[in-house]
């Protein structure tokens, strides 16, 4: 039997994509409009610590005390301490009245009295200027909702202590809010987006099974190399591919910066090196996958960097995402040194890395594409020769752009969608149908809705990728106003703390 709630029970709730958050059942505010007609009974809640209010559905609620133990283990962020902090404090300082209260925590309630305050002070006190007045301007938001506040000339005019002027200015302040009924309050000057429940830990990515063969990989009938591959780095598309290298029968070393993370490949069969040079040295070939352009480089030139034991007996494949110019650098220190180099760049999300099923791009030196040749059968459904060094890379940042503008189309969709009342689970039956259905915008609109994104493709790299594009347009003066436009949304999420969650993570962005 659902619960029944009453103004001013403390509460955990839950909005959709979040984790369960401290707060309180509300009288609403004045400007907290009410969604439209739902199956279930709403609930207007106060949370604490962002002090927004929103509309929540009584299936989403539980008692704050019953369910305290459990749910407090549930996010680990400074925020939700704080919040933690503010409901403790609160029922601190109310004992146990608080729920006969008539919402002591209605911010028009709060802001009357203080306002009806500063007015008592400013009766009291000549006015030397009339532009240092009190004055009370009405101040309207984006929105549509319009409440009194106190000028910026009258708090500096007014003898109200510091104390007092914070209060008026970020404690009682306009609450932004949308037809949804999601309340944002206004600090100063500018509207906060973190300050709304929110859970910005790192999504909890399940243990990657290593001897598990796909049955992708089993269809294949790969005969391996007699050759020993080196693997420099194992996250979320590394662990995959090594995964299926080692299932294919390959001998395998592996490097990672966090050595637990090679604990379960090497119970699978693969040995590990203690310092990417110790990986080259050992290995007839290297693949390396890491973060960024710049943690490329580091692991060439870096401190026991593959530079130190690169020589004409070894090969070097460079599999992150970089730009050509790194690669470019990257192909020249490994040529001097006698090493053949080639760049592989990949197309695909963790779900194809682990399935086998991932698009690889290489070019460089053709007798090594030629050498991996069952490495990548084993990757990959496709590879493609696109000859000299830097071709590779530049075509797989044009895919990236294309990925990235269409997934922040996705995102504004389902935002808009959700805005005007649709229900984004129909918006994306009706795309299925259509010719706009493709793996990618299906995969990511199920993520938007469900609200977990949980990582197949970091939204970081997604932004790098878009920003390597932009450089790469900037140095051939082709205008990306698309892309300059979709990097800023992804930089906005990734600036919101979403930057290790999945890329459709962007609608977080779109949204609020």
């Amino acid at each position: 039997m659902a619960e029944v709630f009453k103004i001013g029970d403390l509460v955990w709730a839950k909005m959709k994509g979040f984790s369960p958050w401290p707060g309180r059942v509300s009288n609403p505010t004045k400007d907290l409009k009410r969604p439209a007609a739902k199956k279930q009974a709403l609930h207007c809640i106060f949370f604490f610590g962002t002090n927004n209010y929103a509309w929540i559905e009584e299936s989403q609620i539980k008692p704050y005390f019953e369910f305290k133990d459990q749910l407090i283990k549930s996010n680990k962020s400074g925020a939700f301490k704080d919040a933690l902090h503010a409901i403790e404090d609160f029922i601190k300082s109310n004992g146990d009245k608080f729920n006969d209260m008539i919402d002591p925590m209605d911010p028009d309630a709060e802001f009357n009295r203080l306002r009806e305050s500063v007015t008592e002070k400013k009766e009291t006190k000549p006015r030397i200027k009339k532009e240092n007045g009190s004055k009370i301007m009405k101040r309207t938001s984006s929105e549509g909702s319009g409440v009194s506040v106190p000028s910026a000339k009258k708090m500096r005019s007014n003898s109200l202590d510091e104390t007092e002027q914070h209060r008026l200015l970020n404690d009682v302040s306009p609450i932004l809010t949308n037809d949804t009924g999601i309340g944002t309050p206004r600090k100063g000057a500018a509207c906060n987006l973190l300050d709304r429940p929110a859970n910005i830990s790192r999504p909890i990515t399940p243990p990657l099974d290593v001897e598990s063969v796909s049955q992708t990989l089993k269809q294949k009938n790969i005969l391996p190399s007699p050759l020993k591959f080196g693997f420099l780095g194992l996250g979320i598309m590394g662990s995959g591919i090594v995964k299926n290298l080692l299932n294919s029968g390959h001998s395998v070393i592996v490097w990672n910066r966090s050595p637990d993370k090679c604990r379960d490949f090497v119970k699978a069969g693969a040995e590990q090196g203690q310092t990417p040079s110790d990986v080259i040295l050992a290995a007839d070939i290297t693949f390396s996958c890491v973060a960024d352009p710049q943690a490329a480089k580091d692991m060439v030139f870096g401190n026991c960097g593959v530079l130190l034991e690169t020589s004409s007996a070894k090969g070097y494949v460079e599999m992150t995402g970089i730009d050509a110019e790194t690669s470019q650098d990257i192909a020249e220190a490994i040529n001097a040194k006698g090493g053949r180099y080639l760049e592989a760049q990949v197309q695909g999300s963790k779900t194809q890395a682990e399935e086998g099923t991932l698009v690889i791009l290489a070019a460089g030196d053709r007798s090594l594409f030629d050498d991996c040749q069952s490495c990548f059968k084993a990757m990959g459904k496709n590879s493609f020769y696109l000859g000299e060094v830097g071709n590779a890379s530049k075509m797989n940042l044009v895919l990236q752009l294309m990925a990235g503008v269409t997934l922040a189309g996705l995102a504004e969709g389902m935002a808009l969608a959700d805005r005007a009342g649709l229900q984004q689970k129909d918006v994306l039956e009706v795309l299925e149908l259509t010719s706009l259905a493709c793996p990618t915008i299906l995969e990511k609109g199920k993520a938007i809705i469900e609200g977990g994104f949980p990582t197949h493709l970091p939204l970081q790299h997604m932004q790098k990728d878009l920003k390597l594009s932009l450089y790469m347009g900037d140095q051939l003066e082709q205008p990306l106003p698309l892309t300059a436009s979709t990097n800023e949304l992804f930089k906005h999420a990734k600036r919101l703390g979403y930057g290790e969650h999945d890329a459709s993570a962007v609608y977080i962005r779109a949204r609020f």
